[in-house]
C-alpha cells in the first residue's frame, strides 16, 4: 500500500468522524440560545463531506478504495466520542468543548499525514485541507471562547 493510499484511508476516517461530529454538534445547538453557532457547525460539517469527497475520488482516480470501513482505531475514537457525547449533554459549552478536541485531532492527523512521503498532486490536497481545518479549528475554538 503506497503511502498516499494509508494517508487517504486514514484522512477518510478522520474526515467522516468530523462530518458527524459537527453535525450532532449543529442539531444539538439548532434549538439552544446559540443558533447561529449551528449553522457555522453545519458548514463544517458539509466541508468535511466534501473533503472526504474529494480524498475519495482521488483515490479512485489512481485505483485505491479509500472509503473503507474504518481501522479498529477509528472504531474506538468514535466510540470514545459517542461516550463524552453522552456526558456532555446539550449544554453549549460542552458541545463546543467536544467539537474543539475533536478538531485538534483533526489538525493531528493532518500533520501526521503531511510528514509522509505523498505525490506532489496529493500532498496539494492534503495541505489546503490542513490549511482549511486549522482554520476551522481556530473558529470553533473562538466560538467556545465567547461562550
Amino acid at each position: 500500500m503506497s503511502d498516499d493510499e494509508k494517508v487517504a484511508k486514514d484522512l477518510v476516517e478522520t474526515l467522516k468522524d468530523g462530518e458527524r461530529g459537527f453535525a450532532s454538534a449543529a442539531e444539538k445547538l439548532r434549538d439552544s440560545d446559540h443558533p447561529a453557532w449551528a449553522t457555522t457547525l453545519q458548514g463544517l460539517c458539509e466541508q468535511r463531506a466534501g473533503f472526504r469527497r474529494e480524498i475519495v475520488a482521488l483515490g479512485d482516480a489512481y485505483g485505491d478504495d479509500v472509503d473503507e470501513s474504518g481501522s479498529a482505531v477509528a472504531a474506538l475514537h468514535r466510540g470514545w466520542i459517542s461516550l463524552k457525547d453522552a456526558l456532555t449533554g446539550d449544554d453549549a459549552g460542552s458541545v463546543l468543548g467536544a467539537a474543539v478536541t475533536g478538531e485538534d485531532h483533526a489538525v493531528s492527523e493532518y500533520e501526521k499525514a503531511l510528514e509522509q512521503d505523498l505525490s506532489a498532486g496529493f500532498r496539494e490536497v492534503v495541505s489546503r485541507q490542513h490549511a482549511a481545518v486549522v482554520a476551522a479549528r481556530d473558529e470553533v475554538k473562538a466560538l467556545h471562547v465567547a461562550d
